[in-house]
């Protein structure tokens, strides 16, 4: 009884994990005609301090993943260990599913993600969960699919947001240029989720890269910028990655670039995830 008693003491003296919590839900689309699932992140005093208004990051899923890619992965955990360990601030994460949009209007126009995030996705998130107005509590973040995604709207609406992130972008320098062929073309479009068209319209692809928005912008006054990739990312995206960062040093955008051993999967994503989360905290409090 006396050991009982010992271990039950131990038990309750052990620091209390205030980590917050996760809620799943979804949000009607207009734009989309269809309810969108989402996941929204919130931070240990959301609960308890019920005037308290915070900044938001928006976080954006790769291909084959859904709103729920950060629960699955192991990121809510990481992400509960940070706040825990005071090593970020507190902030609301939101997660829609994006399916296989690239987070883009999509080239048949039947698909309109893009205007479904900004029209109505933001302005739900940001009236339903009590968020700190204006751009520099906003930001975007997001892993293969999502950084591509990420990226393109934060240099498209720069106005938007004042933080931008990814991990693994799916940054591709150079598409083979010539006919690929009617089998070649729809081969793309799969691998590209369809949102460029069916069969696949590279020109629609240049008008929405990354790439082709941070050259011809205007440059995007304090916007602030991280990305990273691995160096033996199985789909070369570190290639696009570092032709991503020679763009934005000959424009004189400020950004964070790194490279870092590793491939293109949950492994790397989970061990680099921290450092864009103290990225966007940074931004947010400082």
């Amino acid at each position: 009884m006396r050991v009982l008693l010992c271990v039950l003491c131990l038990f309750f003296a052990l620091p209390v994990h205030a980590a917050g919590r996760a809620e799943c839900r979804s949000v009607p689309s207009k734009i989309l005609a269809r309810r969108v699932a989402y996941c929204v992140l919130l931070p240990p005093s959301y609960d308890s301090e019920k005037a308290r208004r915070y900044p938001v990051l928006y976080f954006l899923h790769g291909l084959g993943q859904n709103e729920q890619a950060l629960l699955d992965s192991g990121g809510w955990n990481l992400i509960q260990d940070l706040w825990d360990q005071k090593q970020i601030g507190e902030f609301v994460i939101a997660a829609p599913d994006g399916g296989r949009s690239f987070f883009i209007n999509s080239r048949d126009g039947r698909q309109r993600y893009e205007d479904f995030l900004v029209k109505e996705f933001m302005p739900f998130i940001e009236t339903h969960y009590r968020a700190r107005d204006g751009r520099r509590n906003r930001g975007i973040t997001g892993m293969s699919m999502g950084g591509y995604g990420a990226l393109h709207l934060a240099f498209r609406h720069p106005e938007l947001f004042g933080s931008v992130s990814a991990h693994s972008a799916a940054l591709i320098v150079n598409l083979p240029r010539g006919s690929l062929g009617d089998s070649g073309e729809a081969a793309v479009s799969r691998a590209l989720g369809g949102a460029f068209g069916t069969p696949f319209d590279r020109a629609f692809w240049d008008r929405n890269s990354p790439f082709t928005l941070a050259r011809n912008g205007p440059r995007p006054t304090g916007l602030h910028v991280y990305f990273d990739c691995g160096t033996e990312d199985d789909f070369g995206f570190n290639r696009g990655a570092q032709a991503f960062h020679d763009l934005l040093v000959s424009r004189g955008i400020p950004h964070e670039f790194h490279l870092y051993p590793g491939r293109h999967d949950l492994s790397y994503f989970a061990e680099h995830l921290p450092a864009s989360l103290e990225f966007q905290s940074r931004s947010f409090f400082h």
